[in-house]
């Protein structure tokens, strides 16, 4: 097929023509992707780190979430890595992308540019209003449902101790798991204060009336833009789709004793069988488990063993995490250090002289 003339600026400009050639390029697509490769870019793959998926999903995390399904809908080559241990990502962030040229990006935005840089750009065909819409209704999804999403799986003290917790401790390697589960709800928490623009916000019966309430209307929006379309733009999937999946998909799959926006999603069949569809065409392998099913096994360790350095990373990883148990300890006062003044030699003679003069 011949690819069409850009219709808007960046970033979603067409690729060029190889240096030299004249000729308009030619790709073969594969059916439901919108994949703009040159030739130039076919060598060694980029390389992800992300969450181990569970329930049903590739990932367990929105933003990794929002990555895996964006490079798919791209057709990117990517290696990824699915791992338990943060840590181990170049940037010490998941999602991280190691690019070609040896370095890394975080953030699922920087990596989802960096991938249009290299001419794996879902957005292709858009036009420019539906560009438009596209920023909009992303915009959107942070704006009303991102701070639910949220606080159900990580403020929400009966979802956060009885699942979320509960799994991040199962799968990350002892000791990190006494670790790492508490400091995410921290800085879960301080994303949900930046995000709504407070920062002495405090979970409470009204702030989860708030945020329930805009994360309902967001749901009901996009169910009535989707329609019942494959896709919010047609036929193919867009930047908007891996976005809505990857805020939708782990309310549809995790069974949560709160499910108040689960509940909501579940009477929005177009939604339900969107996310559905996603999973059963793009991620096949894992949609087949079964939704809840907890996996607790740890994550294949190959890619762990080629890693540089592995014993010394090990090894800190080891003694940061009982150095924080021990001065968290110290701090709170479950552990003390007492110290006992020595007795002099003297005072043991002048003891003896009294004896003696007795």
């Amino acid at each position: 097929i011949r690819l069409p003339g850009p219709s808007w600026p960046s970033p979603w400009s067409p690729p060029t023509p190889p240096p030299g050639s004249s000729r308009p390029l030619y790709l073969h697509l594969l059916p439901g992707e919108k994949s703009l490769k040159s030739l130039s870019n076919m060598a060694a793959p980029l390389e992800l780190f992300c969450w181990k998926g569970d329930y049903g999903l590739p990932s367990v995390d929105v933003d990794c979430l929002t990555v895996l399904a964006y490079a798919k809908f791209a057709g990117a080559p990517l290696k990824v890595h699915k791992i338990t241990n943060p840590w181990r990502s170049p940037t010490g962030t998941l999602p991280a992308l190691k690019t070609r040229e040896g370095g890394s990006i975080s953030q699922p935005s920087k990596i989802i540019i960096h991938l249009r840089k290299q001419k794996y750009n879902a957005d292709y065909n858009l036009s420019a209003k539906e560009g438009a819409d596209m920023l909009a209704f992303v915009s959107l999804l942070e704006e009303k449902l991102l701070p639910a999403l949220i606080y159900t799986l990580w403020i929400d003290s009966k979802n956060y101790v009885d699942v979320t917790r509960c799994w991040y401790a199962e799968n990350i390697s002892f000791p990190l798991n006494f670790l790492l589960p508490n400091r995410m709800h921290g800085q879960q928490l301080e994303k949900l204060r930046l995000v709504r623009g407070d920062p002495v916000l405090e979970p409470g019966e009204q702030l989860e009336k708030e945020l329930y309430r805009d994360a309902f209307e967001c749901m009901t929006l996009l169910s009535q833009r989707l329609g019942s379309q494959k896709f919010f733009f047609g036929d193919s999937p867009s930047s908007l789709d891996a976005y809505v999946f990857a805020h939708l998909a782990p309310l549809l799959k995790i069974r949560l004793p709160n499910g108040k926006l689960q509940q909501h999603l579940n009477s929005l069949n177009n939604l339900q069988q969107y996310c559905s569809n996603i999973l059963a065409l793009y991620f096949p392998s894992d949609a087949r488990e079964a939704p809840g099913h907890k996996i607790h096994a740890q994550p294949d360790s190959s890619d762990f063993g080629n890693e540089p350095h592995k014993r010394r990373n090990q090894i800190l990883s080891a003694l940061f995490a009982v150095g924080a148990m021990l001065g968290y300890a110290i701090l709170t006062g479950i552990l003390t250090i007492k110290r006992e003044r020595p007795q002099l030699k003297n005072s043991s003679l002048d003891d003896e002289d009294d004896e003696d003069e007795d």
